[in-house]
């Protein structure tokens, strides 16, 4: 039996486009019965507890239990209807503890049963044994047992937001027609305190990704490192998205997109995976068109060996000026949920500031870029015009004087500076060379490019580290490994000339070494004699090392150095093959 079948007064649902909420509430509590009027303070109390929150989900609990006490209901429960309407995007439950619904597992979608039934035609429905109605598509196992049923739809701003639904009533009987009164009244007022509380929880979302949007520009433009930089774009958009990943992808040279940078929960081996060019999200991307996925796992338009873990995802162009730097991906995991038509829009504009943000530094490190070749430029000149023709001059005056002196061992010392004269000047010619090469567009092997990377440190060191190659360098080390064990080569030589005051460096690179776990690696080692690692110091490009090694299943470390006695700092990195 439904509630207007019981002969009682029937207030309104909601208001209509001529009154208020508040209106209809206090209309339809005229003309009451006595016991119905009795329990007004109650409900006035139930109101303002209602109304007392901001945070949307503390409401939601918030109205259920305050429900449970008002109609004197064992469970009460709010279903809230997804943006495409035929379905549950949330299911706040209140009676039911944990174990139970550890027991239940799924909470309900809305799309059957009698849950299904209300959203498709929401209205209030009283059942005093909801098993027998034919709309009941009964319990998953472990759910307890209920009997009365009391369903209310909840409106805000005149649509449709969820369904009430109280459950059980304690003693025994079934919800009567006060009780039915009673939730209406407080459906009206709960639709009141979320539409406050959906008002304030997208004001405090749109600051979020404000500050996320400051967080990721602030990052890019600080000239640090752009693989860093691209992690703290992935980070922030799966924090700021409540996604379980964080994904930033560029194109790659065979085509497609390669995941550059990754922030997760959990350990994920996505480094380095490329999207090939078949996937036809690929072509929308590269378009400059987001790619909204309801389940990863099973749509076909994402191909890859990462979609089968994920459920809801976003994938979004990082395009500024017309042009497609990219893409942002935050994936939730397998039964997760949807994104809202609101966290697409704010994570668009999200990616867009990160393409504008990315632009900006990437022109940034041209024109520091530039400055840097101009400097090497002129130290070049300067070396050749100036330095190496003193110390030729200088050569040709020992020579002269060795030919007069008559003294042997004059003439053999004098001997020996001009071999040594010699050899500086053809290393001067060797640093002259480095400093007017330019960075090579496809580097021969990974032999070459840790080359470059010790020859170019010896400037500002002023030696040449010692470097040893051991087993089939570019041979077996692959593409993704040899970038991230080149910039850790790059970190460890700028650290020990930075901090370390080393007077002497080892670099050795083994292609032949055994991981922890038995598999093939390679371990590079950078040793020195400097002053160690002070106490307290900042640890910001150890922990990067670090981060490199482990997204690729290796590890980083710090040990003794090879100074007297141990003194200095070696750094370990390895990783697989």
């Amino acid at each position: 039996m439904t509630a207007t079948e019981s002969g009682a007064p029937d207030p309104p649902e909601a208001a209509d486009e001529s009154t208020g909420p508040l209106e209809a509430a206090a209309r339809g509590l005229q003309g009451l019965s006595t016991e119905l009027t009795a329990r007004v303070p109650q409900l006035l109390e139930a109101m303002r507890s209602v109304g007392a929150g901001l945070e949307l989900h503390t409401t939601l609990d918030r109205i259920c239990e305050t429900a449970a006490e008002l109609a004197d209901a064992r469970y009460a429960a709010i279903g809230v209807v997804d943006d495409a309407g035929d379905g549950l995007s949330d299911f706040v439950t209140f009676g039911v503890d944990e174990d139970v619904a550890r027991r239940i597992g799924h909470l309900p979608d809305g799309h059957a049963g009698l849950l299904g039934a209300l959203i498709r035609d929401p209205g209030t429905i009283r059942l005093a044994d909801l098993s027998k109605d034919p709309r009941a598509a009964g319990f998953p196992p472990g759910h307890p047992p209920m009997r009365s049923f009391l369903g209310v739809p909840i409106r805000v701003q005149g649509e449709i937001f969820g369904n009430l639904y109280l459950a059980e009533k304690r003693d025994g009987g079934e919800f009567n027609d006060y009780d039915v009164h009673m939730v209406r009244v407080l459906a009206t007022e709960a639709g009141i305190a979320i539409g406050n509380a959906r008002l304030y929880e997208a004001a405090r979302q749109r600051e979020r990704w404000i500050d996320g949007s400051v967080a990721v520009t602030t990052a890019l433009l600080s000239g640090g490192d752009a693989d860093d930089s691209l992690t703290v774009v992935a980070e922030q958009a799966r924090r700021l998205a409540g996604a379980d990943v964080g994904i930033v992808l560029l194109p790659a040279e065979e085509g497609g997109l390669e995941i550059v940078a990754v922030s997760s929960t959990r350990p994920t081996k996505a480094l380095g995976v490329v999207i090939p060019p078949e996937s036809s999200a690929v072509a929308r991307l590269l378009k400059g068109e987001a790619v909204f996925l309801t389940d990863a796992s099973t749509d076909p338009r994402v191909i890859g060996p990462l979609t089968s873990e994920y459920g809801p995802s976003m994938i979004l162009p990082l395009q500024s000026g017309g042009r497609v730097l990219g893409a942002l991906a935050t994936p939730r995991l397998l039964g997760g949920r949807p994104f809202t038509e609101g966290e697409r829009t704010l994570a668009e504009q999200f990616a867009s500031q990160a393409a504008l943000a990315l632009m900006m530094a990437e022109a940034q490190r041209d024109r520091e870029r530039l400055a840097v070749y101009e400097d090497r430029d002129r130290i070049a000149r300067d070396l050749h015009d100036l330095v190496i023709q003193r110390l030729f001059a200088t050569g040709m005056m020992l020579e002269s004087a060795q030919r007069r002196s008559i003294v042997p061992a004059v003439r053999e010392g004098v001997g020996k500076a001009v071999d040594e004269l010699d050899v500086t000047i053809q290393e001067i010619r060797t640093a002259i060379f480095a400093l007017q090469q330019g960075p090579a567009e496809a580097p021969a092997g990974l032999r070459t490019r840790v080359l470059r990377e010790i020859n170019m440190a010896a400037v500002p060191l002023g030696f040449t580290p010692a470097h040893r190659f051991l087993g089939p360098i570019d041979s077996t080390v692959g593409e993704l490994t040899g970038k991230n064990l080149v910039a850790a080569l790059r970190e460890a030589l700028s650290n020990a000339f930075r901090h370390a005051g080393a007077g002497r460096i080892e670099v050795v690179v083994d292609a032949g070494a055994t991981l922890p776990d038995g598999s093939a690696g390679v371990r590079l080692s950078v040793a020195d004699d400097g002053v160690g690692l002070p106490e307290g110091g900042r640890r910001s490009g150890l922990r990067n090392l670090a981060r490199r090694a482990e997204s690729l299943g290796g590890a980083s470390w710090c040990g003794p150095g090879i100074g007297e006695g141990g003194g200095g700092t070696a750094l370990i990195w390895e990783a697989p093959l």
